[in-house]
């Protein structure tokens, strides 16, 4: 089973709400849960116009890339748990700089757990 460390950028099945299906779209990993399990933040083609994201340019990365044609956008308000087993393949990886402006947008996560008075993100098991 592939490890994935935060700021990877990962192909993955994953719905962006509960009406919509789950499919194959680009994600960071923000962090470990449990064994075989990653914390993402889903990347969208549009931002939404409800939820707070972050532009993600080809310049983000420090190695690889995504295939875009202009920006995409880190949906940070959506905090996802998923299955090593969800991931489709591994794109790049973000800079530091991206990674720390990603995370400082991202609702406080502990790797295995939340803290005393936080709020769990969003689970998905798909």
């Amino acid at each position: 089973m592939e490890q994935y460390s935060r700021g990877d950028v990962l192909l993955a099945s994953v719905a962006l709400d509960d009406r919509a299906p789950p499919k194959v779209r680009p994600v960071v990993v923000i962090g470990t849960d449990v064994p075989g399990r990653i914390l993402i933040c889903p990347v969208s083609s549009r931002p939404p116009f409800d939820a707070p994201c972050l532009p993600l340019a080809l310049d983000d990365f420090a190695a690889g890339g995504l295939e875009m044609f202009g920006e995409s956008y880190v949906m940070t308000s959506r905090v996802l748990t998923i299955r090593n087993a969800a991931v489709a393949g591994k794109k790049g990886r973000l800079s530091p700089e991206s990674l720390a402006e990603i995370s400082a947008h991202v609702p406080v996560v502990s790797p295995a757990g939340s803290q005393p008075g936080q709020k769990r993100p969003g689970r998905q098991t798909r």
